[in-house]
């Protein structure tokens, strides 16, 4: 796949705003702001159980989304293992979140401006040895302390839930986890599995977004939001 078309796939509320798609993820948005009336969701993470499940894809939306909106967004890739947001987006990962949190460059100047008006984007940077160490250091909580003086909306786009540790760390720094499940794919027992994970982290889950269900066709992903009972 190109870039262009990696791009085109994961930017469809920017690049096709009109489409069904994107009124979904405007819905998905509206949901979430329904969702806490009298607590505002500022800081939010696009979970799933396991990989290619659309997680990267639900939350670049959703952030253009919210951008759209008129709100100063922040998207943050804490995938430290396997990141991708600066493809999605045609960046460099050079420097970014690492880069800050190990004081290596100051902040201001690893945060950069997408092709979105309002949308913000903070690479994970170079791929440390220890990423759960790194997400949960007292240098990761101040400065996502001092993102959200800066920002009406943070997002943060997760390694998968269940191979590892790390978006469990993240998850003390949301308001709310939006869940990602791929109709078809993943196994009852390991989205089972992966909901005890996050609640035992204490996280909030608002809903579920369910991607590529049979029942819709059109261009071949639809995505559904379904607000916790």
């Amino acid at each position: 796949m190109s870039q262009q078309d990696n791009k085109q796939r994961h930017l469809i509320s920017a690049i096709n705003p009109m489409s069904p798609i994107s009124e979904a993820y405007r819905t998905l948005r509206t949901n979430i702001q329904f969702s806490a009336i009298d607590q505002p969701m500022k800081v939010l993470m696009v979970a799933s159980a396991s990989e290619g499940e659309g997680k990267t894809t639900t939350v670049t939306n959703l952030a253009v989304t919210y951008a759209q909106e008129g709100k100063k967004v922040l998207l943050i890739d804490t995938d430290l293992r396997r990141p991708t947001l600066h493809h999605v987006f045609q960046l460099t990962n050079r420097s970014g979140l690492t880069s800050a949190i190990l004081n290596q460059q100051v902040l201001a100047d690893v945060i950069r401006e997408t092709s979105v008006e309002n949308l913000f984007v903070l690479t994970a940077g170079p791929i440390p040895p220890n990423p759960s160490e790194i997400l949960g250091s007292q240098r990761m909580q101040l400065l996502v302390e001092e993102l959200k003086g800066l920002y009406d909306v943070i997002l943060f786009d997760t390694p998968p839930v269940l191979p590892v540790a790390d978006s469990l760390i993240v998850t003390s720094y949301c308001d709310g986890i939006i869940l990602v499940i791929h109709a078809g794919k993943v196994k009852k027992e390991l989205l089972k599995k992966a909901k005890t994970s996050l609640e035992h982290a204490k996280s909030r889950i608002l809903g579920v977004v369910l991607n590529n269900n049979e029942r819709s066709k059109h261009d071949g992903q639809y995505y559904y939001y379904y607000g916790r009972k």
